[in-house]
């Protein structure tokens, strides 16, 4: 295939970036988005030209370092992360526009890298516990209704990419803060910190710039690991259970 690629280069932070545009051509279908990306920086390099700066890690859709804007999508066309779409969702001759995460908590590093150290400190706020677990218990040690388990799974599923900030036109992170919560407030070792937690991190992902949350739902439809847009419900439920709780203490 023979593409025509508008990537954004930004050379840093300070910087003013523009849309450069590349021709590619000898893309097989077969090949994942970033090895496109491979090859055209293998081209830049021989060519003398700094390369386009990405983020990637595992290349197998686990750590969530892949954010790309690919023609305006989070992770582009197919719902998964963009180390795991391949180029047969392209057509020959197709113009591909190539962009970082959009948000003010997102700034960008260097062209299509962006510093998503937000999300740590959302986690560093609470998303953790105390409960001394220490080695792997026996499988049935804790007893955890089916129920409760499923839903602590679901969440734990969320690989903090950041498409749901991307996707979302306020720029807001509640579907992925609400899933850090909701995957350890349901559990008995998470018990503990069940108030703080949301009570902190929430005031955390505040204090980070994101913007409010309007339900539009974009954030669920982008997300590659199929979070539910009803666990902001959840969380903003058990927001308002610890906030009551500490009301009356």
């Amino acid at each position: 295939m023979k593409l025509t690629l508008r990537v954004w280069r930004q050379k840093n932070a300070d910087a003013d970036g523009t849309m450069s545009t590349y021709e590619v051509d000898g893309v097989s279908s077969d090949m994942s988005f970033l090895e496109m990306l491979d090859l055209l920086n293998e081209r830049l390099i021989l060519s003398g030209e700094d390369p386009v700066a990405f983020d990637h890690d595992c290349r197998e859709g686990i750590c969530g370092a892949c954010s790309l804007v690919i023609n305006g999508d989070a992770h582009g066309p197919e719902r998964t992360t963009t180390c795991q779409l391949h180029m047969r969702s392209f057509e020959d001759g197709d113009t591909i526009d190539i962009e970082p995460w959009r948000a003010a908590a997102f700034p960008v590093i260097k062209d299509l890298v962006v510093d998503r150290s937000a999300f740590d400190r959302i986690i560093q706020a609470g998303g953790y516990v105390t409960a001394p677990t220490g080695s792997a218990p026996e499988a049935h040690a804790t007893p955890v209704p089916k129920a409760d388990a499923d839903f602590a799974f679901e969440h734990g599923e969320c690989i903090g990419c950041g498409a749901c900030v991307a996707a979302c036109p306020n720029g807001a992170a509640m579907l992925f803060t609400s899933a850090k919560i909701n995957h350890l407030n349901v559990l008995p070792q998470g018990a503990p910190e069940r108030e703080t937690r949301v009570l902190d991190m929430v005031a955390q992902m505040d204090d980070e710039g994101f913007g409010g949350c309007t339900l539009t739902g974009e954030c669920a439809t982008a997300c590659p690991k199929g979070i539910p847009l009803m666990s902001i419900t959840g969380m903003n439920r058990e927001w308002l259970r610890a906030t009551r709780k500490a009301g009356k203490r």
